[in-house]
């Protein structure tokens, strides 16, 4: 009976957050398609250094570091029931990610040309990409803000509100995108006209989280001005927050070398390694959402001291997130040119081409992503962010960026090289977070 509520209680948390982050995909992909579809491989890879470049910024400090560290502890004083704390470092957590988000917003409207020049945008290229980042960068505002927003809700265990928030951004960010990309009812605005829709659809999902978790849920934001807020209690978030980050920036930056790598190849090859990134960015879903799920079911019940339904929590999302990425394998191995058509025009063979073999080459690392993501997300509901940082330092910068610049730059091989490279690292990576689970949890239930 009780494996029967943990399962119920695993896909009643954690299915929201799948759905929620793939929506986001989702969008994601529909806007490339767009983007493609007007501008082809030049305004695909202008818009696609654009977004390596945020999301490396935005994952490092503010989804991979403040939102992790927000969810870990919240989560774990709502299990032992200190409502009160939560709510407290709920708040100053929000605080503290919503200073950030104002100083990325800056450095990105202010210097995103260069930026992008640093990371290998050239001509057309560059100009493109400034243009879009601009007006991006306040759209990128509003979306930080909300994560934050949603990553309190979670760490309480709302995690179908975030996902209500998410069928809003899409609505919105598509609608707009057909209006302004292609002047319909308005005039064509091109890759701008996506950045404009991009502002208009966070906008809306702002005003939505911040109804939902300042106005109408039961976490008092005002508890920050009745509790004292001492030194201890901002290192306390930092403690977890600064590892989260550290742990983003070893991946972010050694890929984004990596796209500084491949661009030197070609726009040819960028596009096409762009796309596939773009498509397997579905498959991963499932690992990301339980990835994100375990953190607040782990979080709960060691907060409870419940320690054998922590372990099953684990095992149930590592379940699932592997049976999910299974499916999406197959697909990958048998169907992959099929879904890289959706993304390039006829003109566009040879993009096509390398893309559907980057893809078909990828339908391998999704057991070992799916791994890695559940058993990380584990860790850290248990309070442990280090184990994650180094394991990811060393896959990133000893396995991937070495391999990456070998076989790349130096034997000039073609871009689905790092294909290879990418699954060597996630089977280690896997491997590496299941041992370090399996180590602290067993180390921790046994001092208690």
């Amino acid at each position: 009976m009780a494996k029967e509520y943990t399962t119920n209680e695993v896909l009643n948390t954690s299915l929201p957050v799948v759905a929620e982050i793939t929506i986001y995909t989702l969008m994601s992909i529909f806007d490339l398609m767009m983007i493609g579809k007007y501008g082809g491989n030049i305004a695909v890879s202008a818009v696609g250094i654009s977004n390596s470049l945020t999301n490396a910024f935005i994952g490092i400090f503010i989804f991979g570091g403040v939102c992790i560290s927000i969810v870990s502890l919240v989560s774990r004083l709502v299990g032992a029931k200190q409502y009160e704390i939560a709510g407290k470092f709920a708040v100053l957590g929000f605080i503290l990610g919503a200073s950030i988000c104002l100083i990325i917003t800056i450095l990105f409207f202010y210097f995103g040309k260069e930026l992008l020049y640093i990371l290998g945008a050239r001509n057309e290229i560059l100009q493109i990409g400034y243009s879009f980042i601009r007006i991006n960068s306040i759209a990128l505002f509003f979306c930080m803000n909300m994560r934050l927003l949603n990553s309190v809700l979670i760490g309480y265990g709302n995690t179908f509100i975030p996902f209500i928030c998410s069928l809003i951004v899409f609505s919105f960010k598509i609608f707009f995108n057909y209006l302004f990309i292609f002047g319909v009812m308005f005039k064509a605005r091109g890759i701008e006209g996506a950045a404009i829709a991009s502002t208009i659809a966070y906008l809306c999902g702002f005003v939505f989280s911040f109804y939902n978790t300042v106005i109408k849920a039961k976490i008092n934001f005002k508890t920050i001005f009745n509790l004292k807020i001492k030194n201890s209690d901002i290192k306390k978030i930092l403690r977890l927050a600064i590892p989260c980050s550290l742990e983003e920036a070893t991946f972010s930056i050694s890929k984004l070398i990596c796209v500084a790598i491949i661009i030197k190849s070609g726009s040819v090859s960028f596009a096409a390694d762009e796309i596939a990134n773009m498509i397997e960015g579905i498959s991963v879903m499932p690992g990301i959402g339980f990835g994100m799920a375990v953190i607040t079911l782990v979080g709960h019940n060691i907060g409870k001291r419940d320690y054998k339904k922590a372990k099953s929590a684990t095992f149930n999302c590592a379940f699932y997130a592997l049976f999910m990425m299974s499916i999406f394998a197959m697909i990958f191995l048998f169907m992959p040119n099929i879904l890289v058509n959706f993304f390039v025009s006829e003109k566009e063979k040879k993009v096509a081409y390398l893309a559907g073999r980057c893809l078909a080459i990828g339908a391998a690392e999704q057991p070992f992503i799916g791994t890695s993501l559940v058993f990380a997300g584990a860790l850290k509901g248990l309070g442990d962010v280090k184990s994650p940082f180094l394991i990811s330092c060393f896959t990133s910068w000893v396995i991937r960026l070495p391999l990456t610049y070998y076989f790349i730059h130096l034997l000039k091989y073609p871009v689905t090289a790092v294909w290879w490279i990418t699954t060597l690292q996630w089977a280690i990576d896997a491997l590496l977070m299941f041992i370090f689970f399996k180590y602290k949890f067993n180390k921790l239930s046994k001092n208690q």
